[in-house]
């Protein structure tokens, strides 16, 4: 099972975050035990990052709250927070600078400091530690729906094939094609067959594979343990490369690991993401290729197979449907319009 890997994970994001509770005002501590148990250790991260850009923004504005210091900011200054203050806040995160690097935030980066803003005073406010949560009276930012960006079949055809040949790779590349060819056109079939999330595939274990079902078990955002199928192209890459990998002299903290890297480590995300860039580029040089495109791709043709949404909320994850309606829309539409001309009403040229 994948559990050593999400374990190692865990540890990593609490040790960060214990790191930067101490950057921050000391009632943080209480609202991060608070929310322990209902949250998972990667979202009080976040929590934290974006709480401590806030509370920067709080002492930059001394004449409103008389604060030179984070330890200045107490709860009686939280509870003196107004909607202006952070109206005016995510006004501030559009353009600014930090840690000598610009940084932008656009409606869907305000949109999630505003959520976290929400919590954190919501929190205080349940308490009855505050006397009102202003961070409610402030609209979210309208979010504009980004186009769904995938592969069509002629450029799957395309990407698969870019990574078993390698053409059009520079001479460096082609040095490192030559040992991770196996791999990386196993971890792609399983993208595009399974649809999994790019940090699903890197937790998965030998030992979560199963041939003689055709199964996988994955775990989900959020800690959750699920199973899905793959099919004779994916069970095929896979036991192509797991040939490869036997004998190879594994890291002793990856030795249940998958996916390695050629340094025999559990692949990264990262370098994922690296090599879908590097074949999508020889691919489909007009799209920005992913590994969430990959996930677009495979819901769908999953979609456009079965016609099932509640099937491709299912194998995708999505705890709500309405999230997967969300993302199929268009092929909706475009079912739509394939039933609209699919009656006859009358053969062409009949007269009345």
């Amino acid at each position: 099972m994948s559990v050593h890997y999400d374990l190692e994970k865990n540890k990593a994001y609490t040790t960060k975050l214990r790191a930067l509770q101490k950057e921050l005002p000391p009632l943080c501590s209480e609202f991060f035990r608070g929310i322990e148990n209902t949250t998972s250790v990667l979202t009080r991260y976040g929590y934290a990052v974006d709480l401590k850009g806030f509370f920067l923004f709080l002492l930059s504005l001394p004449e409103e709250f008389d604060c030179r210091e984070m330890n200045d900011i107490t709860i009686d200054v939280i509870g003196r927070i107004r909607p202006v203050h952070i109206e005016m806040y995510l006004e501030h995160t559009t353009y600014y600078r930090s840690e000598e690097r610009e940084r932008f935030n656009h409606e869907r980066g305000k949109s999630r400091k505003l959520s976290t803003l929400r919590s954190f005073l919501k929190y205080f406010y349940k308490k009855e530690r505050i006397a009102s949560n202003p961070a409610t009276l402030v609209d979210l930012p309208k979010i504009h729906e980004k186009p769904i960006i995938r592969l069509e079949a002629d450029e799957i055809a395309n990407f698969l094939d870019a990574v078993e040949s390698g053409a059009g790779l520079t001479k460096k590349q082609i040095e490192y094609h030559k040992r991770t060819r196996v791999r990386d056109l196993a971890i792609l079939t399983l993208f595009l067959s399974t649809g999994i999330r790019i940090s699903e595939l890197v937790g998965i274990n030998l030992s979560d594979v199963n041939f003689m079902t055709n199964e996988f078990t994955i775990t989900r955002k959020g800690g959750n343990r699920d199973t899905l199928s793959f099919g004779d192209e994916a069970r095929a890459a896979l036991l192509a490369y797991m040939a490869q990998r036997e004998g190879v002299s594994v890291d002793p903290q990856s030795e249940g690991a998958l996916f390695l890297s050629l340094q025999q480590k559990r692949i990264t995300a990262r370098a994922v993401e690296q090599l879908v860039k590097k074949y999508a580029a020889l691919a489909v040089p007009l799209k920005r290729i992913s590994p969430h495109k990959l996930r677009s791709t495979f819901g769908t043709m999953l979609y456009r197979e079965t016609g099932d949404i509640y099937l491709v909320a299912d194998v995708l994850g999505h705890k709500d449907v309405n999230t997967t309606k969300k993302h199929y829309a268009a092929i909706s539409e475009d079912r739509r319009r394939v039933a609209a001309k699919a009656i006859r009403l009358r053969d062409d040229g009949e007269q009345d």
